[in-house]
């Protein structure tokens, strides 16, 4: 029996993968997961772009605002998905502009750290609080040849979360699935231009009073979902510290500067299969950009 196929549809933000993903998965009766690192957020709905039809997808609305959410997480629990459908014979997509998870879930990284204990996250943040500084003297003396930026704190806190936590790999090796990697791939201008009506879009929405009713609710802005793009920047709007109008130039500057990196990143994804727009895809006027994803995902040979 030819085994499922296990797709990943990436590219920047802005790029139209999630109606691609979506068209992909309704011909081949495919499951579709979600792989972006702020979309497991619940609440977290306008800013982050969760797709309208959210009962198609896994992973998506499973985490409140404060829990630690991160790629030893991810591995687990797509992969947890992927080998379910895989054993009932159905093909997977993921989506999501989050590209490592995608990487270590294909690639088949198996030694990602699980999540930290709350209480000894809670212990280094307040030690760290107390004496600044001593979170990287600590780590210098149990890894002395370390390549964390010891002027990031957070790295520094992460590490030593690493350090002192199980040693068993968070993830597991996939099933043999047929394995595609497609990518999105548009001229700077037209995606910037995309990134501004995005974002125009999303504030349309009402993502401002998304974010005041979240802090109204008493989630703290401290938490890791407000690390999104934007929200932390709405919520000083709602508070009278900036303007709407800075606020959202802020947010398109941020967005562009993020699909940027995304786009590095892209270029160095082993075995992406890479096409180029000439605008978002959005399901209509795309139909030869169609066809030849088509044609590489039922291609007989796998990555």
């Amino acid at each position: 029996m030819t085994p499922p196929r296990l797709l990943a549809v990436m590219g920047p933000t802005a790029s139209g993968k999630t109606v691609l993903a979506e068209e992909i998965a309704f011909r081949l009766g495919a499951q579709l997961v979600n792989a972006d690192a702020f979309q497991v957020y619940r609440g977290f709905d306008i800013g982050t772009g969760k797709p309208q039809n959210r009962e198609q997808y896994e992973l998506l609305d499973i985490c409140d605002p404060h829990e630690q959410f991160g790629v030893g997480a991810f591995v687990r629990l797509a992969g947890e998905v992927a080998t379910r459908c895989f054993h009932q014979g159905q093909d997977v997509v993921l989506v999501g502009g989050t590209g490592l998870y995608i990487r270590a879930l294909l690639e088949g990284y198996t030694d990602l750290a699980p999540p930290p204990e709350p209480e000894l996250r809670a212990a280094l943040e307040a030690e760290e609080a107390k004496r600044p500084g001593s979170l990287a003297r600590r780590l210098l003396d149990l890894e002395p040849e370390t390549k964390v930026d010891l002027n990031n704190p957070v790295r520094v806190r992460r590490r030593l979360e690493v350090l002192a936590g199980p040693t068993e790999p968070a993830g597991a090796p996939l099933p043999p699935f047929r394995k595609r990697k497609i990518g999105l791939s548009l001229p700077t201008a037209i995606l910037n231009e995309a990134i501004r009506h995005r974002v125009d879009a999303m504030l349309e929405q009402g993502w401002e009073r998304e974010t005041r009713s979240l802090l109204d609710s008493g989630v703290s802005l401290e938490s890791p979902a407000f690390r999104a793009i934007g929200y932390r920047l709405l919520a000083r709007v709602s508070c009278g510290q900036i303007a709407a109008t800075e606020a959202k130039h802020q947010i398109v500057r941020d967005t562009m500067q993020y699909a940027k990196r995304q786009r590095t990143w892209l270029r160095s994804e082993p075995g992406l299969a890479r096409f180029e727009m000439g605008s978002p895809f959005d399901g209509s006027g795309d139909s030869d950009v169609l066809d030849a994803i088509w044609d590489e995902i039922v291609r007989p040979d796998q990555l």
